[in-house]
């Protein structure tokens, strides 16, 4: 710090100083570091950002909370990328398994807590599919007209459905209530026969009847639809939703192909029974999901709730199953909201159940479907508060949909969904989990697994020690109070091997344990912690914060802070480690260092005079273009003679190259500069500068006789004064005369006063007169002239008339 503070000699720096660290200390505690960390999983839990170095000299004798930092912080202080335990995403992707719709099928992603990673699933849209429709129906009384036009639409229906596929299966079940009280009459008369009132023989009600499974045998359809009776049931909701649940588990039954499109089709003019409304008739089970048919019958209808909404989805979503809504008018609304919880779902208003209709309802969902490609992704219930997913559509358009889902997708177009998987935290118990993660295009009967492992543990390298175990070096002092309490030698020897210890906590030449900055335990040096920032080393000697800062760094990032002076790294200098020591940036083209002119400080030229500068002391432009850098040459030949025999001398001292010549003249490609010497006898010589092939010459011209002339000035100036002072006696001699004619007869000498006349006095004024005139800004219609008269300075009695 002192050297920072030679450096810096503003009192403010100082403070400045100390306040940007504490700014800067402030911000990296915010990030990663806290004083509560003591271990490396802790380090990592801070975010995907923080990285634990396990290095085990590192930083020597600081708390277990400086390990953990930002990659470039510790990286800065010494710790190598190979001792870091820092966050690890990874993204695999198995290429062995191919698909024809859904890409890759296979995905394993590595996370620690706080971060996340990204991957593409594409789905692609195929010209044909194979087509499963099933026909679940309402068949309660109020369904029997509409259950008779359903008769006549299966060969219609597959003859359509050639425009699209070319292989269409049809299956057929019915549903009508749960058949319990109060959803049905259970007098013993009508539980047979519902409509006996009526004097019609009807089915008994039924949760679900599968009555035929997938097919391509369209006559055989028909038969069985013509075979369809009607049933009866007391309120008016149906148990639609429950007898779907059943028509998706029960797959073997149904006869579900795995490569087709599957459709399930429900019809009906009433709306459906929903989760916990089977509490009516005592019945509090929730449903467990799973397939209950028995003789093709629901069996689990009396014995367990209505499935809720989410739970049909989830059924819906794992069996690859669209779902279809053909309804009357009266019940649109109530399906409308329905639909919306329901992904992959397409709901049809009719008037009447006939069969063209019916048929138009079945191929628009199925191309309105197809063109709208979703994927739904599902997590473990056991990690659902652990990890987020979010989902981005890129659609064939190049648009990016905002509800996850793109519309109007042609056959052979691809669409792409970037899905990005976080992890918020680790388990409870703090153990490495695999979650498993599935993501579903909706409808498709491919699905892409995503297997999440999460790294909640550090490995710490091949030695597996991670070092944050303990903050004190030693471990060992159960029994050293009692040992100190030994009444006998042994205590003075214990004594002594604490005192010599303590050596081990002293640099050399100091008497003082851990600089003055830690204390001495078991003969290691434990560090203070400062909020200024690390101290550490083994005599606590070293830090980040006390030492002149380059470029934001500290000591230039090129040494290492001891005892409040930069210790640079080889090749470095200076205070702030900021200088390099080789002196090669210096040299100039002709390998002379500075051109000769200069020093070089800190890589860099310092010219020795101050006329000149460039990066190598290579320009002067006060002395290039000047006459007087070449006086003190021209005066050394002039004072040796003008020849060149007795000016050899000169030519050793004197820069340029000397010539003599008898007349002025000049050789093609040399520029000349005319130059004017006056020596300190007054003697003017002229000589001539030029500037030929990179080289400066001087030329001085032999021609003028300087000593002759001189000695001619001097003749004259010598006959001037003789001059001078021959005339100065006839003045004086001339003066005496004129007194001698002036005196009188008497020996009166006569009045030398002059007497004024009347025509001078008109010219002596008694006062001096000035005008001056001022303004004033209000209301002046013209100027305030002011006269002032001054009295003249009285003159002397002899000019007083």
């Amino acid at each position: 710090m002192t050297s920072w503070l030679r450096t810096h000699s503003s009192p403010l720096c100082p403070l400045l100083y100390f306040v940007v660290v504490a700014i800067c200390a402030e911000a990296g505690d915010s990030v990663c570091w806290s004083p509560s960390i003591a271990s490396c999983s802790e380090c990592l839990q801070r975010g995907p950002q923080c990285a634990w170095c396990f290095k085990e000299d590192f930083l020597d004798g600081s708390w277990p909370n400086q390990r953990c930092d930002l990659p470039v912080n510790l990286l800065r202080r010494g710790c190598g990328l190979e001792f870091m335990e820092q966050s690890e995403n990874k993204v695999e992707v198995n290429a062995t398994t191919s698909s024809t719709q859904v890409s890759p099928q296979d995905i394993s992603v590595t996370l620690r807590p706080g971060s996340e990673a990204s991957f593409i699933v594409s789905v692609k849209q195929l010209e044909q599919y194979p087509v499963d429709l099933y026909y679940l129906v309402d068949v309660s009384a109020s369904m029997q007209e509409n259950l008779d036009h359903l008769k006549t639409v299966g060969v219609a229906l597959s003859l359509r459905m050639m425009e699209h596929s070319s292989d269409l299966w049809l299956g057929f079940g019915s549903f009508v209530d749960k058949p319990v009280s109060p959803y049905i009459n259970v007098h013993p008369t009508k539980i047979n026969n519902p409509c006996s009132d009526y004097e019609i023989h009807c089915r008994p009600a039924h949760g679900f009847h599968h009555v035929l499974s997938m097919t391509g045998n369209m006559s055989e359809f028909t038969r069985v639809i013509k075979q369809q009776r009607i049933s009866g049931n007391m309120d008016t909701p149906e148990g639609g939703l429950d007898a779907m649940l059943q028509a998706a588990v029960c797959q073997r039954a149904v006869g579900w192909r795995p490569e087709a499109k599957r459709l399930l089709l429900l019809m009906t003019d009433q709306p459906s029974h929903l989760a916990l409304d089977s509490r009516l008739a005592g019945i509090v089970t929730p449903h467990d999901g799973l397939c209950h048919l028995e003789n093709n019958v629901y069996t689990g209808s009396t014995r367990m709730d209505h499935p809720s909404l989410g739970q049909l989805s989830d059924k819906l979503l794992e069996n690859n199953i669209y779902s279809v809504f053909a309804v009357e008018k009266q019940q649109y609304r109530w399906y409308e909201e329905l639909v919306r919880l329901l992904p992959g779902s397409y709901l049809g208003k009719l008037g009447l159940f006939h069969a063209p209709t019916l048929i138009q309802l079945v191929v628009d969902a199925y191309k309105r479907l197809l063109s709208e490609v979703a994927v739904v992704v599902s997590v473990e219930d056991k990690a659902l508060s652990r990890y987020w997913v979010t989902v981005s559509p890129l659609c064939p358009d190049g648009s990016t949909a905002k509800d996850q889902s793109c519309s109007g997708v042609q056959p052979d177009q691809t669409v792409y969904f970037n899905i990005t998987v976080g992890m918020r935290a680790c388990p409870d118990s703090g153990e490495d989990e695999d979650v498993r993660l599935m993501v579903r295009p909706v409808g498709y009967n491919e699905s892409t697994i995503v297997r999440v492992h999460s790294k909640c543990h550090c490995r710490c390298g091949p030695t597996r020690r991670c070092h944050g175990d303990s903050q004190s070096p030693c471990k060992e002092t159960h029994n050293s109070g009692k040992q100190e309490q030994r009444p006998d030698h042994g205590s003075d020897l214990i004594k002594e091997s604490s005192r010599d210890s303590n050596w081990n906590c002293r640099a050399d030449g100091s008497d003082v344990d851990c600089s003055g900055r830690g204390v001495c335990e078991c003969g290691r040096c434990v560090c203070e912690q400062s909020r200024l920032g690390t101290v550490y080393g083994k005599y606590c000697e070293m830090d980040d914060f006390s030492c002149p800062y380059e470029e934001g760094l500290l000591c230039g990032g090129r040494g290492v802070c001891v005892s409040g002076e930069c210790v640079c790294e080889e090749g470095w200098g200076g205070d702030s480690c900021g200088c390099p020591v080789s002196k090669a940036t210096c040299q100039s083209a002709d390998g002379v260092q500075c051109s000769g002119r200069g020093r070089c400080v800190c890589g860099k030229c310092v010219c020795d005079d101050p006329r000149y500068s460039g990066d190598f002391c290579e320009r002067c432009p006060a002395c290039q273009s000047t006459c007087q850098s070449y006086w003190q040459c021209v005066d050394c030949h002039l004072s040796h003679g003008l020849t060149p025999e007795e000016a050899g001398y000169c030519n050793n001292t004197c820069a340029p190259l000397v010539d003599y010549m008898d007349h002025e003249s000049g050789q093609a490609g040399e520029r000349w500069i005319q130059c004017l010497y006056i020596s300190n006898d007054n003697c003017r010589y002229r000589f001539q500068t030029s500037s030929h092939s990179g080289q400066t010459q001087l030329h001085i011209s032999t021609r003028p006789d300087c000593g002759s002339s001189s000695r001619l000035v001097g003749t004259f100036l010598s006959v001037c004064a003789l001059t001078v002072l021959c005339g100065l006696v006839v003045v004086a001699m001339s003066r005496l005369l004129l007194q001698k004619k002036g005196r009188t007869p008497g020996g009166a000498v006569e009045s030398s006063v002059y007497h004024c006349t009347g025509k001078d006095l008109s010219y002596i004024p008694t006062t001096n007169e000035k005008t001056v005139t001022y303004r004033r800004d209000h209301p002046p219609d013209r100027p305030m002239e002011m006269h002032i008269h001054v009295p003249k300075m009285p003159l002397g009695d002899p000019w007083q008339c």
